[in-house]
């Protein structure tokens, strides 16, 4: 009988003692906390965002351009993870983030909503490549960060301006808080552009000494 089945601890259907059932046949069964826990990370100190920002921050990454990713179903592909692309969209999102943080550095708020709106002096996307480190699944949240490298070559460690004085690099990272790891990291080329006249630019000595100020050397993660 239905009773009985509700008494099997083998059944699909057993309920244990203390515990109620559904509320209707069509309840969504219960699911587990997504949180990673603490003991599935013995090296974790506090919760999963507390770690992300403190292992971001400790490798050199920007406090202010932390910003957060809820992954959704949606962001699958066939292959069961987060499609590759969906990558490049945090990202751009993040950048987004970090461009009006900076804006208001420049400018206040002002300032801010003119570079997102393209309006005046701001940046373009000249080039950016991302190196894929591990799939990401749902459910989960990544943080972004970023970190501004005036280094044009990659093996000098040195921050110098490049001699056109138009542009510089921005390395960006997303960090997963499930497996509490770098998931996905990228390297950008950021072009000073002039909306009103249409093309790139030198935006002055005070600009480059902000940024020149918020660059750091960024430690790496095998």
């Amino acid at each position: 009988s239905l009773q009985d089945a509700f008494r099997d601890p083998s059944s699909p259907f057993h309920i244990a003692p203390g515990q109620a059932g559904p509320e209707s046949p069509d309840s969504p069964p219960s699911l587990p906390d997504p949180t990673p826990s603490q003991s599935s990370h013995p090296n974790a100190v506090g919760s999963p965002a507390e770690n992300a920002r403190a292992k971001l921050i400790s490798m050199g990454y920007d406090e202010g351009s932390l910003w957060e990713q809820s992954i959704v179903w949606g962001h699958h592909d066939s292959f069961r993870h987060v499609n590759n692309a969906q990558y490049l969209r945090f990202i751009e999102s993040g950048l987004m983030v970090w461009l009006m943080a900076f804006g208001q550095v420049l400018g206040g708020e002002k300032r801010a909503k003119a570079m997102l709106a393209g309006q005046g002096v701001s940046l373009i996307l000249k080039s950016t490549n991302v190196n894929f480190r591990r799939p990401v699944t749902f459910p989960d949240t990544v943080r972004f960060s970023c970190n501004v490298s005036l280094v044009m070559s990659f093996i000098t460690t040195r921050p110098t301006i490049s001699s056109s004085r138009t542009q510089f690099t921005l390395n960006a990272v997303l960090y997963s808080y499930s497996q509490q790891a770098i998931v996905a990291d990228s390297v950008g080329v950021l072009v000073w552009y002039d909306y009103d006249s249409l093309r790139k630019c030198d935006p002055g000595d005070d600009t480059w000494r902000i940024l020149k100020a918020a660059s750091h050397d960024v430690q790496g993660e095998n």
